[in-house]
């Protein structure tokens, strides 16, 4: 998938040739880094000055589509640094390959189609073999498809989670929108075109039609737009058909609420329990449980309740 830090849709190698392994002799005293670089969502205009600097001062360079990368090197007039292809289907063999450059005191630097490597994106693997031998991981940040549609989905951005892509079919995700259901912080979600309606259909059915949810598509780019409201009318506006890269913001679970008990059922129940000879604190943690509702809330009860019976001082 382009356009979101997620994977594009290529066949395995499906990308453009390599300029050869990089040089992995000593050099010297020089120290060697794995270099994380962000890139544009879409607009290349974003592409920052500290991450043109990083690719160009790269010894080798390892892209999810050579293809893609060249012409987003050739935009930022970088030439000369040689390409390495690292996707989906080659990165468990590219690992040692990496950190032994790093090791010898290469600059590494990895990029993915669009957005963070790692994030939805290959990357993470090798990220944790140079970081576990102990060799220097640093990070360019750039745009990411997750804050942005996160911060213009108008949504709570307290509190949220990323749930990457879900599970196309099955039990695996039955329960992964089962915990979406009951999740009270804001989630973020990547979803292919042509799955936007069945996705937003079988959250409505699983979180409630009013759950609120944002969806947008085509973000940073020219056609970009972002639809809000409830579950039940995103997914008749979807059933057309949406195009273009699409992020989901669902809002979070409501807060579950507290039944309430009148405080005249709590005082009789621990007076009542007071007065068969429990302490305080096993009347309170009773009374507590078997209503759900807060200890302290009880407690406070039962302190009145043994300064209006003239008790003195409680023993807790």
């Amino acid at each position: 998938m382009t356009g979101t830090d997620g994977p594009p849709e290529v066949a395995p190698g499906d990308d453009g040739p390599d300029d050869g392994p990089p040089s992995v002799l000593p050099t010297g005293d020089a120290v060697g880094a794995l270099v994380v670089v962000g890139t544009p969502i879409g607009n290349l205009g974003d592409l920052s000055p500290r991450a043109v600097a990083a690719l160009a001062d790269a010894d080798v360079i390892y892209a999810e589509d050579t293809r893609h990368s060249r012409k987003l090197l050739s935009h930022a007039g970088i030439s000369g640094v040689p390409l390495r292809s690292l996707h989906e289907h080659n990165e468990a063999d590219r690992v040692d390959e990496v950190v032994a450059a790093v090791t010898a005191g290469r600059t590494v630097a990895l990029v993915s189609d669009a957005g963070m490597p790692g994030v939805s994106d290959p990357g993470a693997r090798v990220v944790a073999a140079v970081g576990a031998a102990g060799l220097c991981v640093t990070v360019v940040p750039g745009p990411s498809a997750v804050l942005a549609a996160l911060v213009s989905s108008g949504l709570a951005t307290d509190r949220f989670c990323f749930e990457g892509f879900l599970p196309r079919s099955g039990r695996d995700r039955t329960a992964r929108l089962a915990l979406l259901a009951s999740e009270p912080r804001t989630s973020v979600l990547f979803e292919a075109p042509g799955r936007v309606a069945a996705t937003l259909a079988d959250l409505a059915a699983t979180c409630g039609a009013d759950r609120q949810v944002a969806v947008a598509r085509e973000l940073t780019k020219f056609h970009e737009e972002v639809w809000r409201g409830t579950l039940e009318d995103a997914g008749a506006w979807a059933a057309d058909g949406v195009r273009g890269e699409v992020v989901l913001v669902l809002e979070g679970a409501p807060e579950p609420e507290e039944t309430e008990v009148a405080e005249s059922v709590l005082a009789a129940e621990v007076t009542a329990a007071l007065r068969a000879g429990a302490r305080t604190r096993g009347a309170v943690d009773e009374v507590a449980a078997r209503h759900g509702v807060p200890r302290r809330r009880v407690y406070e009860l039962a302190l009145r309740l043994r300064e209006a019976a003239g008790a003195g001082q409680d023993e807790e």
